[in-house]
């Protein structure tokens, strides 16, 4: 969820190519809860082995980081840790929501109407911690690094892109320019065309943002930035102040020169239970840790345990794509060895 932004910033198209020999923060959380929503059968019904257990955010973390690793991409999977306190009341509401579509999502199939199920369905999407533990362990099984953030993994991973190493943060979350990072990539897939809630698809490409240009374009500062963020609404006031969307918050954070003055506006009408000053306080210094020694090695055997033996993937399915994930991994090590 998060901030929406899009309607101010100016995004860059390109090809997935383009990222060739970066190393991406990708938002863990984020990632898992798009392949929940999206990889189901017609009907909204999730990809499940024959035990019953979901296993969309398995296919889903498989297949498509064996097509980043394909195309040069280094990524590193950053996931949440401790939940602020002022995201607490927010998730309460976010679980209600979910088991009221889950609700509808099931009246709406028995009662056949499929297209409108799909979208309800997208809506009910539940990360259990024993999906959070098998996604880890999956991906590092994988060859792929796992980080564990102290608190929020969109902070931690912005974190992340600031230092050399780092190219961009991975996520379709505005939230992270907030946290302070450099660039954002959008889109992070092969496919030009997506699943809608609706059943359909829609075409799209994977994006660049980069703060630099955004702070530029816009005439404000970070800080200004997350005072912007805060009016529209983020994950910890997701209802903004009424009334105030991206222009207009444009407009009143370029008229003040302290958030204080910014929220005695006589259109900014503070709703939300968390204080404002609280919230503006996180967003600019969350919570982060050092991270080094990130070095995984594909372990195929694990892999095929977890997907194969747990959970009735197609043995020759992942046996092939385990062939062109092991071809990706010896292809940037050689790229690596020839620049030593």
């Amino acid at each position: 969820m998060g901030v929406d932004l899009g309607d101010l910033v100016e995004s860059r198209d390109i090809e997935l190519s383009d990222l060739n020999d970066r190393k991406l923060a990708v938002d863990a959380m984020n990632t898992i809860y798009q392949f929940l929503s999206i990889i189901r059968q017609r009907d909204g019904t999730p990809l499940k082995d024959s035990e019953g257990n979901v296993t969309s955010h398995l296919s889903g973390l498989f297949y498509r980081n064996i097509g980043l690793i394909e195309n040069g991409i280094e990524p590193v999977y950053v996931f949440d840790g401790a939940q602020p306190d002022l995201k607490e009341k927010e998730s309460s509401k976010r679980r209600k929501k979910r088991e009221e579509a889950r609700e509808e999502w099931k009246r709406l199939k028995e009662e056949g109407k499929i297209s409108e199920a799909y979208s309800k369905a997208t809506q009910s999407s539940r990360l259990t911690g024993d999906m959070i533990a098998e996604s880890k362990k999956l991906l590092e099984a994988m060859g792929i690094s796992t980080v564990q953030a102290p608190s929020e993994g969109e902070a931690q991973a912005a974190e992340m892109a600031s230092r050399e190493d780092f190219y961009a943060v991975g996520s379709q979350d505005w939230d992270c320019l907030l946290f302070g990072a450099e660039r954002m990539v959008k889109n992070l897939t092969q496919r030009n065309t997506r699943k809608t809630s609706g059943g359909g698809r829609k075409e799209i490409s994977t994006e660049v943002i980069e703060m630099e240009s955004v702070l530029e374009d816009l005439g404000i500062s970070r800080e200004k930035l997350v005072w912007m963020g805060i009016l529209i609404g983020t994950d910890f006031n997701p209802k903004g102040v009424h009334g105030i969307g991206p222009k207009t918050g444009l407009k009143l954070v370029k008229k003040y020169e302290s958030f204080e003055a910014l929220l005695d506006d006589e259109k900014v009408e503070w709703e939300s239970d968390n204080d404002p000053e609280e919230i503006r306080s996180f967003l600019m210094d969350p919570p982060v840790k050092d991270v080094e020694n990130l070095e995984e090695d594909l372990d195929r055997e694990k892999v095929e345990s977890i997907l194969v033996d747990d959970h009735g993937f197609s043995e020759d399915r992942v046996t092939s794509g385990l062939d062109d994930l092991e071809d990706a991994l010896e292809s940037r090590q050689s790229a690596l060895r020839s620049f030593m």
